[in-house]
């Protein structure tokens, strides 16, 4: 690998993430299908753990757009999901007006049965690799997870970047 250049290792870097995506989304199907969720359903307590996770509760607004539904859809989703003991309301220490959302306890509990063989394996095929590789893995992970975040904002402001649109009627999209 010490022959590839530097376009060649961002490129197997990219591959790399996008096969972790896809066996990573495929994952979540599982999880859904066990605990009778929908794949937004499980988006949702995914997006919820995260940010639970890193200190920053979501607002149900903050789910929504995550979600990319209306704000009528995640209210019924969470209803759903706090009935199913996946979720709860909470209000915000710093502003008892906000409501925020986190896992129940039975939420992170069937989390938790589900993912942890996933977490021996990890730690198994982790375990043969030096720290200071584990912390470069760390740092390139921080980077491409900035990366997505940024592209996720233009995302917000130029819903299709990369492609320009033909003359009006012409039915055409063509590229930047």
């Amino acid at each position: 690998m010490d022959d590839i250049d530097r376009a060649g290792l961002e490129a197997l870097v990219a591959a790399d993430v996008r096969a972790l995506s896809a066996a990573s989304d495929q994952i979540g199907h599982d999880f859904a299908d066990l605990h009778t969720l929908t794949t937004t359903d499980f988006r949702a307590l995914l997006h919820v753990m995260v940010a639970e996770s890193a200190g920053r509760p979501l607002t149900a607004g903050e789910l929504s757009r995550r979600l990319g539904v209306s704000g009528a859809a995640v209210t019924y989703l969470v209803e759903r999901m706090i009935g199913s003991g996946h979720l709860l309301r909470g209000t915000d220490p710093d502003d008892r007006r906000k409501v925020m959302l986190r896992v129940a306890d039975h939420g992170r509990a069937v989390a938790r049965e589900f993912f942890t063989p996933l977490e021996r394996h990890t730690h198994a095929a982790l375990s043969g690799l030096p720290d200071s590789d584990l912390r470069a893995a760390h740092r390139v992970f921080g980077a491409l997870i900035d990366a997505m975040a940024q592209f996720r904002a233009q995302l917000d402001t130029d819903p299709e970047p990369g492609v320009s649109h033909g003359p009006p009627g012409s039915g055409r999209l063509g590229r930047r």
